[in-house]
């Protein structure tokens, strides 16, 4: 008779199978450290974020590469940052920041905007026309453009 854990044949729950399929990819990152990482511009906000990038989490210190000066500014904002950080997490998980300074820092995942399709911009403009020349009319002229380009996006990309 064979021994060992007794055979299931059948479905099982997803449940059962996550720890394994989880098991190699958060021996390389936590959760935490991946969720700081996917949200760092929320975080931090992005005038922050595009100088700055978490670069690794271990043992409560959050690893973080600057670009230029602005270590120094994050080290004036270090207990902020933290308590910012811990929200975000609705945990304590980073008690320490530590920075590095690189000379370029890789936005990961920004990408620049698409280009907007043809005649949208003269669409935009068209609708405006008649308003006068000022701020508003930039305004409403540039979310015109961001709107006609979002609906002709996806106008374009549904089946």
């Amino acid at each position: 008779m064979p021994s060992g854990p007794p055979r299931v044949y059948g479905s099982r729950p997803i449940g059962a199978l996550l720890p394994r399929v989880t098991r190699p990819a958060f021996r390389k990152m936590s959760p935490a450290a991946a969720q700081v990482m996917a949200d760092w511009g929320a975080i931090v906000g992005p005038m922050l974020a595009a100088v700055s990038t978490p670069r690794r989490l271990a043992a409560g210190t959050l690893t973080i590469a600057c670009a230029g000066p602005v270590a120094m500014e994050l080290q004036h904002y270090a207990t902020e940052l933290i308590a910012r950080i811990n929200t975000h997490l609705g945990s304590t998980t980073v008690q320490a920041l530590r920075f590095v300074q690189t000379t370029a820092v890789s936005a990961s995942g920004a990408r620049p905007p698409p280009a907007p399709p043809p005649g949208v911009a003269e669409a935009a403009e068209s609708a405006v026309a008649a308003l006068p020349a000022g701020d508003l009319r930039s305004a409403l002229a540039s979310l015109g453009r961001a709107v006609l380009a979002q609906q002709k996006y996806s106008t374009k990309r549904s089946p």
